[in-house]
């Protein structure tokens, strides 16, 4: 399993269309599941920050190990893959990819092993 957190910096005076693509991914949350399912991804969740310092998105997610075979049918590709076009052109509008920040690492991970056995 593998777990990860990211954070990523908003650029300036895109608070509103980060809004925006909050709401796109929660109103077509089936759609976006789909792209879970197939990268393997258990949970996924994006946090936002804002301070002093500027706004900030974290990404948390839980991973499986390895490749998983999903069997989607074109029309669930097809929404798939619509949604991640939206998402990356969300992304490159949004997202300060000049600013790095801090690494953040996993130093402990508490999941009871029924759970964990069921995420690898």
């Amino acid at each position: 399993m593998k777990i990860r957190l990211n954070k990523y910096r908003i650029k300036d005076g895109k608070t509103k269309r980060v809004d925006e693509w909050m709401e796109l991914l929660n109103h077509n949350m089936d759609d976006v599941l789909l792209i879970l399912k197939n990268e393997n991804l258990h949970i996924e969740t994006m946090f936002r920050e804002k301070s002093e310092e500027g706004e900030y998105l974290y990404w948390y997610a839980v991973q499986g190990e390895g490749n998983i075979d999903v069997n989607l049918t074109e029309d669930e590709i097809s929404k798939k893959n619509k949604i991640i076009k939206k998402h990356m052109e969300f992304w490159e509008e949004c997202i300060d990819q000049e600013h790095h920040t801090t690494p953040i690492t996993t130093d402990v991970v508490m999941v009871p092993e029924n759970i964990r056995k069921s995420m690898i």
